[in-house]
């Protein structure tokens, strides 16, 4: 008898499947997709990171082991969300150049920078993904920017692929709130297998 090759009996309802979309606009209380607000379409899945960097104040303490948790202080948060992308529009050159500006008279047009603006911080981003109950989990990016750059490989015969990749920023406004919030959210019917 196997007593401890087991899985939790809700394990299903709580997995996250597909990739889920990148969207410029999207409201966790009330959550409809508007497709038009799908930034990209991506492949190869969706990367979202919130790592914490640390401080030990007690590394150089004697007689005070390190990492011990009363000396342990969280110094700043790098999120960030990247996808390869397939398509090339104006506005997600706009996105992944970052320091960049779409010509007012020639939309077909993406000119680099040298100089950033508060303008090319995007208030926020979301990913949204479902959950195999039903429900869906969000992640909301403040203030992202592309901190990659631009790069495009093509294949023979085959799709062109570009990266995109957003850094959230804190904000001097709000030093204090860390560039990312997270939703889970339920499902409202039980699809656990029988």
């Amino acid at each position: 008898m196997k007593r401890f090759t087991q899985v939790k009996l809700d394990a299903f309802k709580e997995i996250q499947v597909e990739a889920g979309v990148i969207v410029t606009e999207f409201n966790p209380a009330n959550p409809v997709l508007d497709r038009s607000k799908i930034l990209c379409v991506t492949s190869g899945g969706i990367t979202i990171t919130c790592k914490p960097t640390y401080t030990d104040y007690f590394s150089d303490v004697d007689n005070v082991p390190n990492n011990t948790m009363e000396g342990k202080q969280v110094d700043d948060w790098e999120c960030s969300l990247s996808a390869t992308i397939l398509d090339v529009t104006s506005k997600n050159l706009k996105y992944q150049i970052g320091a960049a500006d779409i010509d007012g008279s020639d939309s077909t047009r993406v000119t680099p920078r040298r100089d950033i603006s508060l303008s090319d911080f995007t208030q926020s981003l979301w990913w949204v993904g479902d959950k195999a109950d039903g429900g869906f989990i969000a992640c909301q990016l403040l203030n992202a920017l592309s901190t990659d750059g631009f790069s495009l490989k093509t294949t023979k015969k085959g799709k062109g692929t570009s990266t995109l990749t957003l850094m959230g920023h804190y904000s001097i406004e709000a030093v204090d709130t860390v560039p990312m919030n997270f939703y889970v959210v339920d499902g409202a019917s039980d699809t656990t297998p029988a």
